[in-house]
């Protein structure tokens, strides 16, 4: 439970820092980042395998790289379901799904928790 709650904080800053580097990206508050977090966890656990079952030829025909759109529509659709996050179009959220990926790595490299 403790690591669920870690991983859910670390998420809601990666959001906010995101917001913060990325121009298009707008946060109105942290409870709409820790929305945002929740959010974001139910469209990478539904939506998002379901996007990538239906573009699956394309993702092999572009060696992968089609991901990254489906991460950007991933981020599109958290600004569309969560009030008090906006996404302003589609180069923002590409380029706020790479940041988002790169931030919430870093981060969480912080909020791990060894388990010897």
């Amino acid at each position: 439970m403790l690591q669920f709650l870690l991983t859910w904080l670390a998420t809601a800053i990666s959001l906010l820092i995101t917001a913060w580097i990325v121009p298009g990206i707008v946060i109105a508050s942290f409870t709409a980042a820790a929305i945002g977090a929740i959010v974001l966890g139910l469209i990478n656990a539904i939506v998002k395998p379901i996007l990538i079952l239906f573009t699956l030829p394309l993702t092999i025909l572009t060696l992968g790289l089609f991901l990254l759109v489906i991460n950007a529509i991933a981020l599109a659709l958290v600004g569309y379901f969560t009030p008090g996050f906006d996404v302003a179009g589609f180069f923002p959220a590409l380029f706020g799904s790479i940041v988002l990926s790169l931030v919430s790595g870093v981060i969480n490299q912080f909020f791990q928790t060894s388990n010897l």
